[in-house]
């Protein structure tokens, strides 16, 4: 075990977020939550207290020893993190795959589905991941990067503004194209810390990486 991560209070966050169309319907994403539920895993086996915050996800985790809150929609979870974030915890592993865009106007009662086209207006959503190191200053914060390709430039091209903007300490940049994964650990000085091929190994490297700077 690994005493320096000992009782360390972690929250993880995984899954997609929803956001509604109507009373019925949803946008989503292809999010499994598979790496954020491996990233808590290997902390809760490393002797931290872990807090999972797990969206809609078809296989939830279920492992004694670890406390897990489920959300579905985007802002059930914005307002889930923002209470979490009031208690202690020195890290916050934020790799849900949160909704980028709500419709405009969601409708109140169900589209009919006998309409030849609809259209939606999407907006930005609020990005949480700016909002976690001002709502609890003192943790350390892990955000990630999901692209379609990820190389080692590009790792450190599309990190730039999650350090930036997020004021994160450390960024996770990966890509998953079936079963082909790639992964790198970036500080916030752009090194490029671990790249791993597989989900497993990037969750023990990203493990032992904050356990050394804890």
């Amino acid at each position: 075990m690994n005493s320096s991560l000992k009782n360390k209070r972690i929250l993880v966050t995984c899954g997609p977020t929803w956001v509604p169309i109507d009373p019925m319907r949803v946008i989503s994403n292809r999010s499994t939550g598979t790496l954020g539920k491996t990233i808590a895993r290997d902390f809760a086996k490393a002797g931290a207290k872990v807090t999972l915050l797990e969206g809609p996800v078809a296989e939830p985790l279920r492992q004694k020893g670890i406390r897990v809150l489920k959300f579905c929609f985007f802002d059930e979870f914005a307002r889930l993190i923002k209470k979490e974030l009031k208690k202690k915890f020195d890290v916050c592993v934020h790799a849900a795959a949160v909704s980028d865009y709500r419709i405009k106007n969601a409708k109140r009662t169900k589209l009919s589905s006998h309409l030849r086209t609809v259209k939606l207006t999407l907006v930005p959503t609020q990005k949480i991941v700016h909002s976690i190191k001002k709502l609890n200053p003192g943790l350390l914060l892990v955000a990630f990067k999901l692209e379609s390709t990820m190389t080692r430039a590009l790792a450190r091209k599309k990190t730039q503004a999650l350090f930036r903007d997020g004021t994160c300490d450390l960024a996770v940049a990966n890509s998953s194209e079936g079963k082909n994964y790639s992964g790198y650990i970036l500080d916030k000085n752009k090194n490029i810390l671990a790249h791993k091929r597989s989900r497993r190994e990037i969750s023990s490297a990203l493990v032992n990486t904050v356990k050394d700077l804890l």
